[in-house]
């Protein structure tokens, strides 16, 4: 069975920053798209951003210029630094891994983590 982990949560103050990490499978981490996705309480579950096999990334506009996404190929995980924290950004972060177009869509993913709380006060 695929799973996908995720750590590097918490708590942190507005301005603040944290790293998460996405490990699974070696081949399902390095060779799938790569997502990252988040739902905060009584919200939608929200894109945030995505990478491909080739490095390719893509951004929800809410989060350009503050996150960042990037495999470590060396430990076979995918990062996902996010900076300049918001309060807005409070939500649990999941990670998923999928086929097809590599944009952060939910549809596209088929094997998802069980995620990692974001609180930003």
């Amino acid at each position: 069975h695929v799973q996908l982990v995720e750590s590097g949560g918490g708590s942190v103050q507005a301005g603040g920053s944290l790293r998460l990490s996405c490990r699974g499978l070696r081949n399902v981490v390095m060779n799938s798209c790569v997502g990252w996705f988040r739902q905060a309480p009584g919200k939608e579950r929200e894109g945030v951003t995505s990478i491909d096999r080739s490095g390719t990334t893509s951004y929800a506009d809410s989060v350009k210029g503050r996150f960042n996404i990037s495999r470590d190929n060396a430990r076979a995980l995918v990062r996902l630094q996010m900076t300049s924290l918001k309060p807005e950004d409070t939500a649990l972060y999941y990670c998923a891994a999928g086929e097809g177009e590599c944009v952060p869509n939910p549809e596209v993913f088929s094997t998802w983590g069980k995620g990692t709380q974001v609180t930003v006060s």
